[in-house]
């Protein structure tokens, strides 16, 4: 074995004067692995640079043959860490979340990266993607992260015993001679596990500049009322509400369902009951801005798309279309699905000429991209074999901003890391439903990506939901059909509370034409959102606050009446939103009593004088 490990450089600081952590990841061993996991026996050579917390690497080919990388693993070590400090790590995909502790991992999210999406996981260990952030005591936390992602997944690995932090080289040829300068990694701690959230971003947002501009987005979505069998009467009836009862909404969403099969987005399925251009402009003339749902990298077998341009698709071994369900989840409707290569230039072309006639000749100005995490699907061959899953989507998402112009786009179901400087907008959470189980999963997941909102992107916490009971069956994110629960009114306002408390964007996912004046008030009352998400003392999300101090919000997610103690910085009046209770002047601390299991309140706080 001939790889070397150059020393490391501190270039800001000593090693000896940094946090133990960082020591650790210094001191921890590196190896090169080829595709099959063994040790490569070649000249490889890994030059890792610190300067403060962050870690810069090279790594190069010393030999006269080219070698095949399968990982490049930065450090791995014993952290002697307590198998119960609880950990907390973003997934491949959006819809992955990892919490618990190292010895006991758990699932935060719904649809995890290593069962639902089938990423292989290093060495056997739970992985997490991007981001890691651990409290190894209630006065100290700490986080490893990748400050960038523009050609290598960046993986951290555990359990009991050991960290592993690892790039992904997919199996890329590295020639003699040649250097991949890889993803940058910083390792801190400190006392305040928001601080180190905030340094973190302001990292990404200087690899990848974040596109997002004011104001946040607001509106209405088609698919948590109609699902796939929205049709064109609906869309105007809600069009007509909203022109009439609630113009300040921005967006008119219609989502999944207009379309005869995934991939043909320029044609309008017989279902639908109408032109989709027709709607658009409908839209357009009543002063609302035409939205509309796409899954740019995904095609059904029956599509056009598919059937015309075969080569156009990730390939399998043999340099056939790799059918999705192969590797990954097929696609929870119309599928299998065939994933678009984004390193060929007619698909790329062909991106980018779509959307440009969405943009420029049908009006749209947002795009709803879903089933993005395709165009970055794992086990397969690129048209371009030098080219990484992260390099051919993000090239693909160039191409697609390049036809849409300055509409807005959401990513949604998307690889979340490779997404950075590409959206406007980011799903931070799985498809709500109108069931508890669904209302306070989701809202865990949104509140732990509360950093990234305003910093990298605008937070999309999924649709706003005030009807208890939705008329019609929706399928969620897995492709299954069931019967929707109903939401108890204090379910509703708990879903409503942490919305308020995301600051991100509110679409509304009713039938608005069904609302009366208290689903109006309570829209009101969300509308426009801060665009800051409220800081918590602790993952427990029981109290947030805003910056400004002037709002605050109390989530019950126990069975039981619960008592809320709120200390106060100064003298404020104190108005309760949803029950429009007046607290008066308080000075010290509030006590709000009984607030109803599975609930939520949000306090309006202004001075004495105002």
């Amino acid at each position: 074995m001939k790889f070397r490990l150059l020393p490391v450089i501190a270039a800001a600081c000593s090693l000896a004067s940094a946090a133990t952590l960082r020591e650790q990841v210094a001191g921890g061993a590196a190896r090169v692995l080829a595709p099959d996991g063994t040790e490569l026996p070649s000249d490889l050579v890994l030059e890792r640079k610190w300067s403060g917390p962050v870690c810069e690497s090279v790594l190069e080919n010393r030999d006269k043959v080219p070698v095949k990388v399968g990982s490049i693993v930065l450090s791995e070590f014993r952290h002697g860490l307590a198998e119960t400090t609880p950990v907390y790590g973003e997934g491949f995909t959006m819809l992955s979340q990892t919490g618990g502790t190292l010895g006991k991992p758990s699932d935060e999210g719904f649809l995890t990266d290593r069962k639902h999406y089938r990423i292989p996981e290093p060495g056997g260990r739970r992985t997490v993607y991007g981001m890691m952030t651990l409290r190894p005591s209630a006065d100290r936390a700490a986080l490893i992260a990748f400050t960038s992602c523009k050609r290598f997944a960046g993986r951290i690995s555990f359990d009991k015993e050991t960290l592993s932090i690892s790039l992904d080289a997919e199996g890329l040829v590295l020639e003699p001679g040649a250097k991949w300068r890889l993803e940058p990694l910083r390792v801190d701690e400190g006392p305040d596990r928001n601080s180190l959230l905030d340094a973190l971003a302001a990292d990404l947002a200087r690899h990848h500049p974040p596109i997002f501009k004011q104001p946040v987005a607001t509106g209405w979505c088609s698919w948590y009322c109609f699902g796939p069998s929205v049709n064109a009467s609906q869309i105007r009836g809600n069009l007509e509400w909203a022109k009439q009862n609630f113009p300040s909404l921005r967006y008119i969403q219609i989502d999944d369902g207009y379309q005869p099969w995934m991939g043909d987005w320029l044609e309008t399925g017989k279902s639908f009951g109408g032109d989709i251009r027709g709607v658009l402009k409908e839209i357009r003339t009543l002063d609302f801005e035409p939205a509309i749902w796409v899954a740019p990298f995904v095609a059904s077998p029956q599509s056009k798309l598919f059937q015309q341009h075969p080569d156009w698709f990730i390939k399998d071994a043999e340099g056939k279309p790799l059918p999705s369900n192969q590797v990954t989840f097929g696609g929870w409707r119309l599928g299998p699905w065939y994933a678009l290569d984004g390193t060929h230039s007619d698909a790329l072309r062909w991106l980018e000429n779509t959307f440009r006639t969405m943009r420029e000749d049908w009006g749209c100005s947002y795009f709803k991209l879903d089933a993005n995490f395709w165009g970055a699907m794992h086990g397969g061959h690129f048209h371009d074999p030098s080219a990484t899953r992260i390099e051919a989507y993000r090239r693909g998402m160039e191409a697609i901003r390049r036809g849409a112009g300055d509409a807005f786009i959401l990513g949604c179901n998307h690889p979340l890391w490779p997404s950075l400087g590409l959206i406007h907008g980011s799903r931070s959470s799985m498809d709500i439903l109108r069931a508890w189980g669904h209302i306070s999963k989701t809202g865990r997941e949104n509140l732990l990506r509360g950093w990234q909102n305003g910093r990298l992107w605008w937070n999309d916490p999924d649709a706003l939901c005030l009807n208890r009971k939705v008329l019609v069956d929706v399928p969620d994110a897995a492709g299954e059909f069931h019967s929707i629960g109903e939401a108890t009114d204090d379910e509703l306002l708990f879903h409503a509370t942490l919305i308020h408390a995301t600051g991100g964007m509110v679409l509304t996912g009713d039938d608005m034409r069904t609302y009366g004046e208290l689903e109006k008030s309570r829209l009101a009352e969300l509308c426009p959102p801060s665009g800051k998400a409220m800081r918590f003392d602790s993952e427990d999300f029981f109290i947030g606050r805003s910056e400004d101090g002037k709002s605050v919000a109390l989530l019950n997610w126990t069975d039981q009446p619960r008592d809320f103690t709120i200390p106060l910085a100064r003298p404020a009046k104190i108005r309760e939103v949803w029950t429009h209770t007046d607290y008066g002047l308080k000075s010290g601390e509030l006590r709000v009593e009984k607030v109803p299991a599975r609930s939520g309140r949000i306090l309006r706080l202004t001075g004495p004088g105002e």
